[in-house]
């Protein structure tokens, strides 16, 4: 009897891996179909709108009387980059925030909570007032370093008196060092006020007037990022099951910590230098991409987490636009999303459950 029951539930068994498989397929499907759209709208919406049809004369088929006109320049040299940069860093934030939530247990978790943000801003701060640094370009390895710094500074403090990191220690470690580097930032712009006008739509988290040299010089770095975080997002995904199973299991937490970090750090920094400190976005989007995808597979989860982000940061970047005629910067945007979302979460009895 015991053998016929087993042999019943195999089936069943293998018709729910079956059934949870396509829906990530037709989720992924969905969501390359909604990144299209939205990439098509930012290309298309702005102080000047420009036809749909232009826009595909100009990507494939450009004649020599097109390059001439204005709306050529306008979509190759801003609104293509501008649209790229939003999909690569909402890609970024998205898939660092999981990362951030999985290392930390923590479901409130946003990249900017090990202080990499703050870390990075202030570096690029730095940067500005005393090294001269006018060009964004430039901005890319001081941003890096800020991040990378920040991240050993909270993992050596989230080691505490063990030789394990603790999850709730590194938290608090993170917001603390997040509010003191604000607030030397803050100071630092009101001791060198005019090399900081430049800096003002940066540091609000916007993509205005951000164009292709910009885009080359971070889009490396965020590349490296994913192949670290999808090389080791299996042991990574494991700690949430809590040290002790993970080690179990023959996870090496130590390593794979550093390792995350390092990730973290790539992708926050980079995306942080291209478009200022974005807040919300790596809060939301592990939420939603566990809804859709589950955790069966962590691969799938940490796609769906830089698919989503993309569509967000450029949903946010467009309404930007569309709400104020000066544009409102996509940071805003996620704040007046992410602001009730925050309070939504904090309120959920499923935070538990991570």
């Amino acid at each position: 009897m015991a053998v016929l029951t087993s042999r019943q539930q195999q089936p069943a068994a293998s018709q729910q891996i079956h059934t949870a498989r396509r829906t990530r397929v037709l989720v992924f499907c969905g969501l390359a179909v909604v990144v299209v759209l939205m990439a098509a709208a930012s290309v298309v919406i702005g102080a000047r709108t420009i036809p749909l049809d232009t826009v595909r004369q100009t990507l494939f088929a450009p004649t020599e009387a097109l390059r001439s006109t204005a709306d050529y320049g306008i979509i190759v040299t801003q609104r293509l980059p501008r649209t790229l940069l939003a999909l690569l860093v909402g890609a970024a934030l998205g898939a660092a925030g999981l990362l951030m939530q999985t290392v930390t247990r923590n479901a409130l978790a946003d990249p900017g909570i090990l202080g990499v943000n703050a870390g990075a801003a202030l570096a690029i701060a730095i940067a500005v007032g005393f090294a001269g640094v006018t060009a964004p370009i430039g901005f890319i390895w001081f941003g890096l370093l800020g991040a990378g710094i920040a991240s050993v500074v909270v993992y050596l403090f989230g080691r505490g008196r063990g030789r394990r990191p603790d999850p709730l220690t590194m938290t608090l470690a993170g917001v603390a060092l997040t509010a003191v580097l604000s607030g030397i930032t803050a100071v630092i712009g009101q001791l060198q006020p005019q090399a900081f006008d430049q800096l003002r739509a940066w540091n609000a988290g916007s993509l205005q007037g951000r164009g292709a040299d910009v885009l080359i010089a971070v889009a490396p770095f965020i590349v490296l990022g994913f192949v670290i975080a999808f090389l080791g997002n299996r042991p990574m995904s494991l700690l949430a099951l809590g040290d002790d199973v993970a080690s179990g299991l023959g996870v090496h937490l130590g390593r794979v910590r550093v390792t995350t970090l390092l990730a973290v750090m790539l992708l926050c920094g980079a995306a942080t230098t291209a478009a200022g400190p974005i807040g919300f976005v790596g809060l939301m989007v592990p939420h939603v991409a566990r809804r859709c995808f589950g955790t069966s597979s962590p691969a799938a989860l940490l796609a769906g987490s830089a698919l989503f982000g993309s569509v967000l940061l450029t949903a946010a970047d467009v309404l930007g636009r569309v709400l104020y005629s000066g544009e409102l910067p996509a940071g805003v945007v996620t704040a007046f999303i992410g602001a009730p979302v925050l309070v939504l979460l904090a309120r959920s009895r499923k935070l538990r459950e991570l």
